[in-house]
């Protein structure tokens, strides 16, 4: 028998993501922490400095295509487990515990992610991303016009 490499589809993509988050949640879960949350940690940290509650939001239902509800539930829940802190009337900003928590889920994931992306080559990396960014572009698209 004879397979054959499929076309890149949705289900090939369903399944390469689902795969690599079900490794994330493993790391996560350990830590008490939620996927959703950890691309909430993500976004503030990569702001790198206190960031709009109302644009992280935004950055939170882009990323994980949720409502504003509950965008503003994962808010809270890090802002209760001490991850994330008001500052100011409108901002929020990532507290030491929060970085250590992001710093050490990206530690422990970072071998298994090499060990994923090992010996693919630059050129077929470069493919995909330029691919899969094409394919979430215009997913976005066709989302914002059935949301209109």
């Amino acid at each position: 028998m004879t397979t054959t490499t499929p076309l890149l589809n949705p289900r090939v993509i369903a399944l390469a993501h689902y795969a690599s988050r079900a490794l994330l949640e493993n790391v996560l879960t350990r830590h008490g922490a939620t996927f959703q949350q950890s691309v909430t940690l993500r976004l503030v940290t990569v702001a790198g400095e206190p960031i709009e509650r109302e644009q992280l939001v935004d950055g939170v239902v882009g990323a994980l295509k949720i409502g504003a509800t509950e965008a503003h539930s994962v808010v809270d829940e890090l802002i209760a487990a001490g991850l994330l802190a008001p500052q100011g009337p409108s901002r929020v900003r990532i507290t030491d515990d929060g970085r250590e928590l992001y710093d050490r889920t990206g530690t422990e994931t970072a071998p298994v992610t090499a060990r994923i992306y090992a010996d693919i080559p630059a050129e077929d990396l470069a493919t995909a991303g330029r691919v899969l960014t094409l394919i979430t572009d215009r997913a976005d698209a066709e989302l914002a016009a059935l949301n209109k």
